[in-house]
């Protein structure tokens, strides 16, 4: 199976929304920036929700399937959602962008450098990403095996599931290795130590 075939069952958010989605769209709304870049869009469902507040949107997804999904709920053809994945040159393909977003996508991928170079290419100067991640910390990892939930955490007999497991230090390595510094980070979902994901904010420098 490749990225494309990655299936989607539904157009409407997922699970994470209930946690993730509040805190990117805080972050998003501190600056007057409207353009903003989504990728790994999955069916699209945060792009069509950010499109509805006013921003201007971009997004792809390499899953077909995702793709053809997000554009049959665009019911008012407002998305631009196109395939593409990020070991593409989306830069070269859509230019640059002072907002990307980019949610849950990274634990999915074999070549997580391809994709932070995609990142911080798809950055204008100044520009900052926001990803997120499944957390991952000590105290948490602890709390799986002593509770013996930590067959049910890795998913490891999810088809297209998860096969990188970030920090906060691993995923900030990852961007800084790229030349992005990191502002901020979030825990979200749960109390802080125990949290469900991560969000990372980074900026890449002025020229």
């Amino acid at each position: 199976m490749s990225l494309s075939d990655y299936p989607f069952a539904y157009s409407d958010a997922a699970h994470t929304s209930g946690y993730i989605w509040d805190r990117v769209r805080k972050i998003l709304a501190s600056t007057p920036e409207c353009r903003v870049f989504d990728l790994g869009c999955g069916n699209g469902a945060f792009a069509r929700h950010l499109t509805e507040l006013g921003y201007q949107v971009d997004a792809v997804d390499p899953s077909q399937e995702g793709v053809a999904r997000a554009r049959k709920a665009d019911q008012n053809d407002s998305l631009s959602i196109h395939s593409g994945s990020a070991y593409d040159d989306l830069a070269e393909r859509f230019g640059t962008y002072p907002r990307v977003v980019s949610l849950e996508v990274v634990e999915h991928l074999f070549y997580p450098r391809k994709y932070a170079r995609c990142v911080a290419d798809l950055l204008e100067p100044g520009g900052t990403a926001i990803i997120s991640s499944p957390y991952h910390g000590y105290w948490k990892n602890l709390a799986l095996a002593l509770s013996g939930h930590m067959d049910a955490h890795f998913t490891a007999l999810w088809d297209h599931g998860h096969i990188k497991f970030w920090s906060v230090e691993t995923l900030s390595q990852l961007f800084e290795e790229q030349g992005l510094v990191r502002l901020n980070f979030f825990r979200v979902g749960r109390i802080p130590l125990l949290a469900k994901s991560m969000i990372l904010v980074f900026q890449k420098p002025e020229v």
